[in-house]
């Protein structure tokens, strides 16, 4: 076994892989970037090397500046995690030109596998059932379109060294596929520096269903159970189970098989992940990853095994701790990924400084798997994950009602998540049912993305309550330090000399509107009305450990409450409610948004424009391209007008909120 190990990765899964380490007297070196310096990953290590600046290009992704890392440390082994460098046959290469293992396959395997094309006419030749489509060399954007057309609509066009749902396109209409091809192209060479595309035929709704392989440098191989990964957005995974549900035993073995010799196909060693599509009864190899995989987690919980630990092992020489007939299961796992993202925005990134996080009270039937703390900041440099939940039950009903309580019981403030979307996904009827599919998302939209219906005046009273507590605690504790702490100053119970007492607070919903929060004293009784709505009455509220604690109409209220400068989360049952206070000594009305503005929805950059000022536009027309965290996209004009102003041109950094073009609406 190794006596020291670079992990050239960060957050939960370099966290992860520490934890393994540090429990088998393995020594650790973590790596990282100067927006890392205080990342926990860094500080949980027992050496940490500087990589250099933010931007992965210039960090992770620097090969020499890893394997200078690995040499400067004496570390005998690098794990890559997942990610980054995890599958880059060239890094493996040079790992081995060094004498430092590389915790993975052979750089061989890795290139086979990482080129989807290649995978597939291997897959073909192994006798893996292959979804129909073109996989070739020709790469010519009219021979695309020609075996687009022969495929026969809906197509998918992919990266062929792509993965996580970049460089994808689904297209229906023969008027769709250049644009299609032009936006996965660049996709394509932003995330993996490589634009060659392949083409596949759309299945309509297929599952995601993939299976565990492992391999050893001996020749032995097993299958370590089968996860479904149906539950995705914008073609990446959202929530994973282990084993997938309605599988028969018989095919489980099938695909079990075909994913062992998908792998010895490569000569495969250590953990991969052969992926597939199933519909009725019939599965297709869709590609394998030569790494652990995110969703690795409900795989352990369901065999009892930690495949990190497995790795180590097959790295260093041993064979596989267990054959394929000694492999057991029990029982059901699930995993959300928890991200800083806004669901109602079309799942973008969020970005900012997390001001609160609590996670739920320990127990042996759930797992949390994550790399930040509160306080830590989500960047755009990195994926915007804050943190994969892991739940196990004796039965898939059990695992998935653990799990939803888990999030009901998780606490984030700050930024925007998709805590909120998870929780109603896990309750929704269909999904209980077990009607699963890779469109189940668009599908039930209407349930799990309804349209907002502005702030509650719920949230805006809770909120209101709050201000005027903690402002009374802080008048207190000043009273207290100056000596008189009965000052009638001090007080804050809302007590007047004549009659009942009372007090405003102007708000800020998250629509950006103006909303007045009244409230009226009568003793313990507190009555708070948004706008001259239906009252909220609370009696005796106090402020408990961060929590608004009252007696309500229906029993007793706790709400977890916090405030960072002016904005204020309201947390209640896992869903999150963001308002703002008004300070009208110190903040002007924000100027609103005009009709011919189009702003840029989060920070990224602008890698296309696609009109010049003075040119007549429609409304829905494609006018710029934004990408962040390697996602494009589209801002589209919404509305008929003459572009009268473009301010920013390809390879522009833009912040949130940022005038990107100026049009003039037509009357």
């Amino acid at each position: 076994m190794f006596r020291k190990i670079l992990i050239a990765n960060r957050g939960e899964i370099a966290c992860r892989i520490m934890r393994t380490a540090k429990r088998l007297g393995i020594g650790t070196v973590a790596v990282y970037s100067e927006a890392d310096a205080h990342a926990l990953h860094v500080e949980m290590a027992d050496e940490a090397v500087l990589l250099g600046p933010a931007p992965a290009a210039q960090s992770y992704l620097a090969i020499d500046k890893v394997i200078a890392a690995a040499v400067a440390t004496g570390a005998e082994a690098i794990h890559p995690g997942y990610g980054f460098l995890s599958e880059n046959a060239r890094f493996a290469e040079a790992c081995g030109k060094i004498g430092v293992t590389f915790i993975g396959p052979p750089a061989a395997a890795i290139h086979a596998m990482g080129s989807k094309s290649e995978s597939k006419l291997l897959m073909e030749k192994a006798r893996v059932p292959l979804v129909p489509g073109y996989h070739g060399v020709e790469q010519a954007d009219s021979h695309l379109i020609h075996e687009a057309m022969r495929i026969g609509f809906p197509v998918l066009i992919k990266a062929s060294a792509g993965g996580g749902g970049k460089g994808m396109r689904i297209v229906r209409a023969e008027h769709e596929l250049q644009q299609a091809i032009d936006g996965a192209r660049r996709e394509a060479k932003s995330a993996f520096s490589d634009d060659r595309l392949l083409i596949e035929k759309y299945l309509e709704r297929p599952r995601h269903v993939e299976v565990q392989v492992f391999a050893d440098s001996h020749g032995n191989a097993v299958y370590i159970h089968d996860r479904d990964c149906s539950i995705q957005r914008r073609h990446q995974k959202v929530i994973e189970e282990a084993p997938a549900p309605g599988l028969s035993d018989e095919t489980r073995k099938r695909m079990g098989e075909a994913a062992v010799a998908a792998a010895k196909a490569v000569g495969y060693v250590g953990a991969g992940t052969v992926e597939f599509l199933y519909a009725d009864g019939q599965f297709f190899f869709i590609e394998m990853n030569t790494r652990l995989q995110v969703e690795h987690p409900v795989t352990e919980m369901i065999a009892g095994l930690d495949l990190v630990e497995w790795q180590l092992r097959v790295a260093s020489g041993e064979t596989l701790p267990e054959g394929q007939a000694e492999l057991s299961r029990y029982g059901h796992a699930m995993e959300v990924r928890l991200y800083a993202e806004d669901p109602a925005r079309g799942f973008l990134p969020a970005t900012g400084r997390i001001a609160h996080l609590t996670w739920p009270s320990a127990a042996s039937n759930l797992r949390i798997d994550s790399g930040v703390r509160a306080g830590d900041a989500i960047s755009t440099f990195y994926d915007p994950m804050i943190a994969k939940v892991i739940a196990w039950g004796e039965d898939r009903t059990a695992a998935a009602q653990r799990l939803r309580r888990a999030l009901m019981e998780t606490e984030i403030a700050g930024l925007a998540t998709n805590t909120a979307f998870l929780i109603d996904v896990l309750g929704h009827p269909a999904f209980l049912r077990e009607e699963i599919d890779t469109g189940f998302i668009e599908r039930h939209r209407a349930d799990l993305l309804p349209e907002s219906s502005g702030t509650s005046d719920r949230a805006l009273a809770l909120a209101a309550a709050f201000l005027v507590l903690s402002g009374g605690a802080r008048a207190a504790e000043a009273a207290r330090r100056g000596g008189d702490p009965h000052s009638p100053w001090a007080t804050t119970s809302g007590w007047r000399l004549n009659g009942e007492g009372g007090s405003s607070i102007l708000l800020r919903d998250n629509a950006g509107r103006q909303r007045d929060a009244r409230m009226t004293f009568s003793g313990e009784l507190w009555t708070i009305a948004i706008d001259d709505g239906a009252p909220l009455r609370l009696t005796a509220p106090r402020i408990d450990n961060g929590a608004l604690v009252a007696g309500a109409d229906h029993g007793r209220l706790r709400v977890t409450i916090v405030q960072d400068g002016n904005q204020v989360t309201v947390i209640e049952r896992g869903r999150a409610t963001r308002v703002a206070r008004i300070d009208v000594l110190a903040e002007a009305e924000a100027a609103s948004v005009g009709p011919g503005r189009l702003t840029s929805p989060m920070p990224g950059t602008v890698v296309r424009v696609m009109v010049e000022e003075g040119a007549n536009v429609t409304r829905g027309q494609a006018l710029m391209v934004v990408e962040a965290m390697k996602m494009e996209h589209t801002i589209a004009a919404h509305a008929d007008g003459i572009v009268k102003q473009v301010k920013f041109s390809a390879g522009d950094s833009v912040a949130e909120g940022v005038e990107l073009i100026a049009i003039e609406v037509a009357p």
